[in-house]
C-alpha cells in the first residue's frame, strides 16, 4: 500500500470490460482491422506531454506505480533461470523495468515505445545494461522487430492501451524464437473502480446519463484464453493489486494525467462539468473514503507468462495417464 505524501500522485486509466473482434491487426489503413477502442495518436501525444512537462520532472514524480509493478515483474523474471543475450521491452516508456535489469540477467535491452519523447526521457547512465531504443508502434511490432528474433519479450503496463490485444499477442509470439518467453503486466478490469463508479453515479445524477471517462480493460480469464489462442504454451496468469491513498480525487486525476494515462477512448467527452466533478468527489469520499480522510485507489495488475512452442519443451501428460490418486495425496 502506498500513501501519497506532500506533493503528488496522479492519473491512470479505468475499466469496464473489453470485447475482442479480431486476432490480427490491419495491415494497411484501407484494410479491415480491429475495432478502434483507443485513439492511438492521442495516447502518443499524452505520453509525449508527460515526458516534457518541467523537463520530465513531473512524470518522474508519478513513476511509483510502474516502478512497483516493474519490481514485481523482475521477481518473476528471476524465477526463470536463464541469462539472455537481449530482452525486448515492449511499450517501455522511459524504461521502468529496463532500469532494473542487471548484467547477470541480460547483456542488452531493446526498448520500444510509440512516444519518442518518453522513450528518450532518461539517459543511458541510469541503466546497468546496454540500451537500444526503437521508436515504433506497439500495435505493429513486426514492422520494427523481425520474426523469430527475440529470446525474451517483456511488457510493463502498456498493453492495456492497444486496440487489438489478441493481435499483438500473436505478433509477440511470432517475434519470439522457439522456446522464447513473454512476460507481461497490464491493468485489469477492477482498476480504479472507486473513481469509475463515482464518476458514473455523479454523471447519472447531474446529467441523466454516463459517458466513457474510463478506459475498457480485460480480466484474468480473458488473458488466459487470449494467450492460449495466440499459441503460447506453459501459461501462467495471476492477479495482484497495488493500492494508493490520495488526499482527494483531484490529486489522483492530476497524477493520472502526468503519468500519460488520461482517457484516450475514441468518442470520449473532452469536458466534464464542474458540478459533476464536485459531485463525483463527494460520492468518492462517501463510498470509499478511509477513516483518516484519504481516498484509496486500486490498481489491479494482471501478470502473464507464456512460452513459444518448441520441440524440447516439457509437455503435459495425456489425460488418464496419472499413476497417483489425488485421494491418496489428500
Amino acid at each position: 500500500m502506498f500513501a501519497r505524501a506532500g506533493c503528488g500522485v496522479r492519473r491512470v486509466l479505468v475499466a469496464p470490460r473489453r470485447g475482442y473482434a479480431s486476432i490480427s491487426p490491419a495491415v494497411n489503413p484501407g484494410s479491415v482491422g480491429p475495432f478502434q477502442v483507443f485513439d492511438r495518436k492521442v495516447k502518443a501525444l499524452q505520453k509525449d506531454r508527460s515526458a516534457i512537462l518541467e523537463d520530465g520532472k513531473r512524470s518522474r514524480t508519478v513513476d511509483y506505480i510502474r516502478e512497483e509493478v516493474a519490481d514485481r515483474m523482475i521477481e518473476r523474471l528471476l524465477d526463470i533461470k536463464r541469462r539472455y543475450n537481449a530482452i525486448l521491452d515492449l511499450g517501455s516508456g522511459p524504461g521502468h523495468l529496463s532500469k532494473m535489469l542487471e548484467p547477470h540477467m541480460t547483456r542488452k535491452v531493446v526498448m520500444l515505445d510509440s512516444s519518442e519523447k518518453l522513450l528518450n526521457r532518461d539517459p543511458d547512465s541510469e541503466f546497468e545494461v546496454e540500451v537500444e531504443r526503437v521508436h515504433g508502434d506497439e500495435e505493429r511490432l513486426l514492422e520494427s522487430i523481425p520474426r523469430n528474433s527475440q529470446e525474451a519479450i517483456v511488457s510493463c503496463m502498456s498493453l492495456h492501451w492497444v486496440n487489438d490485444l489478441p493481435g499483438i499477442l500473436v505478433q509477440i509470439k511470432e517475434a519470439l524464437q522457439p522456446d522464447g518467453v513473454f512476460l507481461g503486466a497490464l491493468l485489469g478490469g477492477d482498476t480504479l473502480f472507486e473513481l469509475r463508479t463515482s464518476l458514473q453515479l455523479a454523471e447519472a445524477e447531474r446529467e441523466g446519463g454516463i459517458s466513457p471517462h474510463v478506459s475498457p480493460m480485460t480480466d484474468s480469464r480473458d488473458m488466459s484464453n487470449l494467450m492460449g489462442r495466440a499459441g503460447f504454451t506453459l501459461l501462467t496468469v495471476d492477479v495482484d493489486e497495488v493500492k494508493v491513498n490520495y488526499p482527494s480525487m483531484w490529486e489522483l486525476m492530476d497524477d493520472l494525467r502526468d503519468m500519460g494515462e488520461s482517457n484516450a477512448v475514441v468518442g470520449r467527452r473532452h469536458i466534464i462539468h464542474r458540478d459533476t466533478l464536485a459531485a463525483a468527489s463527494a460520492i468518492y469520499e462517501a463510498l470509499h473514503g478511509n477513516e483518516d480522510g484519504s481516498l484509496p485507489a486500486t490498481f489491479q495488475v494482471i501478470y502473464v507468462i507464456g512460452w513459444k512452442p518448441a520441440p524440447n519443451q516439457p509437455k503435459a501428460l495425456e489425460r488418464g495417464t496419472g499413476k497417483t490418486s489425488l485421494k491418496d495425496v489428500l
